[in-house]
């Protein structure tokens, strides 16, 4: 076995290339001219632009030592070329993207120039400028067609079944035995000559929890009138008394006893969260209310509440989307809608076709998605990968 030094060897190569400056010169990187180069260079506006994206993509690179393609830009108007990025040898392609955080922005409606520089050991390559292009924005993401397809279906399938609500044909939903509870609690409260007292959250008028209570305190109203008790709402948003005074000045009307309707019942405490609760407690406490219901969004303060009323014996219904408070209304009231158990509560007691036309056509939608990925996994595991295909975005 013949072993060599590595010195050695190292001084031996550079003695060949004194001797030999030709091959001195091999080493020298060889720059071409844009005339030499046959590289083609393509710049166009990408399907789905949102007007601050340049595509660049280019061909006829063939040496399979090249490093990376480094994409150079300028403006119209400008002769100095500024690096935008660099791609791995294997890619063709390159997207200039808007940046706010980066110097070299791109601007909608200014003119570019794109030219790609490459090379290996001993050899440089670069494309020839490109056409000018500036970036421009598309009318359609064709890209995103299928959430359109699923939005369409969805505000098809609402349309129709209001449609058919509105034409007087039945929508079936299922019992939902908190709200079947309804009579009974305001029936006992009676019994007993008690007040109902009825909370609808502590958010304010924009949140959708309390928009869905008034449609409930609504109904509950009528029920108070019609069995002659005393309905008192508490409130913690000074916004949403007025939206409470006219729920519950409607629920008196439609039951033919608009005399019957008390303002003061209908009372703001505070913003404060504990302060409120402290009020209710102390309304629980001296009305000796019967029945509660606390319908809507609900935080820390819904365990007190609902565990004064349980002490007190007041037969109690609750329902919140918020779901970290679910398990306090669970252990300590009678009735509890769960998550968008309240949302469908509200369409279920009023019956309004909008609200049924709704609740039926988000209904239908589900099952249909449901099926959708029943099939869609079948075929995947067929290798049939065209519902995977179609929901990508």
């Amino acid at each position: 076995m013949i072993t060599v030094n590595k010195n050695k060897a190292l001084l031996i190569i550079l003695a060949g290339l004194l001797i030999n400056p030709p091959l001195l010169q091999a080493v020298k990187v060889k720059v071409y001219t844009k005339d030499q180069a046959i590289k083609r260079i393509f710049v166009s506006n990408p399907e789905s632009s949102d007007g601050r994206t340049i595509e660049v993509r280019w061909s006829g690179f063939t040496d399979p030592y090249l490093k990376e393609f480094k994409i150079l830009r300028r403006a119209e108007g400008e002769k100095n070329w500024k690096t935008r990025g660099t791609v791995p040898p294997a890619d063709s392609m390159f997207v200039d993207r808007h940046n706010e955080e980066n110097d070299l922005k791109l601007l909608s409606g200014v003119k570019y120039q794109y030219m790609v520089e490459t090379g290996a050991i001993g050899r440089k390559y670069w494309t020839p400028p490109s056409d000018l292009i500036s970036a421009k924005a598309t009318l359609f993401n064709v890209q995103r067609a299928n959430v359109l397809a699923v939005i369409v279906i969805y505000f098809g399938s609402v349309l129709f079944y209001i449609r058919r609500t509105k034409q007087g044909k039945s929508q079936f939903i299922r019992e939902i035995p908190a709200m079947s509870a309804m009579d009974e609690a305001i029936g006992r409260a009676t019994e007993m000559g008690r007040p109902v007292l009825y909370i609808p959250g502590i958010m304010d008028v924009d949140n959708i929890q309390t928009i869905a209570s008034m449609v409930i305190l609504t109904e509950v109203s009528k029920k108070a009138a019609d069995y002659d008790v005393p309905l008192i709402v508490p409130l913690n948003r000074a916004f949403v008394v007025p939206l409470a005074e006219e729920s519950v000045k409607e629920g008196f009307i439609r039951a033919g006893r608009p005399d019957a309707y008390v303002p003061d019942n209908i009372r703001y405490l505070s913003d404060e969260q504990f302060a409120f609760t402290a009020g209710v407690a102390g309304i629980m406490n001296r009305e000796k209310t019967a029945a509660h219901f606390f319908l809507g969004a609900f935080f820390a303060e819904s365990l007190i509440v609902s565990e004064i009323g349980y002490s007190t014996g007041a037969m109690q219904i609750a329902g919140t989307a918020n779901t970290h408070q679910l398990p306090f209304f669970v252990v300590a009231c009678d009735y509890t809608l769960i998550g968008e158990e309240f949302y469908a509560a509200s369409a279920y007691i009023s019956r309004e076709p909008k609200l049924l036309g709704t609740l039926k056509g988000a209904d239908f939608v589900k099952a249909l998605m449901i099926g959708t990925i029943f099939i869609g996994s079948i075929l995947a595991w067929s290798g049939v990968d065209v519902v995977q295909r179609f929901f990508g975005v």
